[in-house]
């Protein structure tokens, strides 16, 4: 992959997992790989113009008067990557995962 994305999309209600579970759903209908975080979902796809495709997919599935859309796409042209080699290469760094307790002592 080459494009990695970060996507929030949110309807501007109290409760929203109902509505966030219709964006993600609409990635399914493209070529990306995603997981859905507490914070957001990350996307990779092998170009930036999937990533925006998919995110206006998630955006527009959601069904209420106002929705935020938030997207981070980091687009490294010429270079393979993947969200989790950016973490592991992070985490070589830290000698340890990149989390609270992370010791490795799971």
């Amino acid at each position: 992959m080459t494009a990695v994305g970060f996507l929030t999309v949110a309807p501007a209600q109290e409760s929203m997992s109902s509505e966030i579970a219709k964006a993600v759903d609409a990635l399914e209908g493209f070529d990306v790989e995603y997981e859905t975080t507490g914070m957001g979902t990350i996307i990779e796809a092998d170009d930036a113009k999937t990533v925006f495709e998919a995110a206006a997919a998630a955006h527009d599935a959601v069904d209420h008067e106002r929705v935020t859309t938030f997207l981070k796409i980091d687009d490294k042209r010429g270079v393979k990557q993947t969200a989790e080699g950016k973490v592991e290469s992070v985490e070589e760094h830290l000698g340890r995962e990149a989390k609270s307790g992370g010791d490795g002592d799971d």
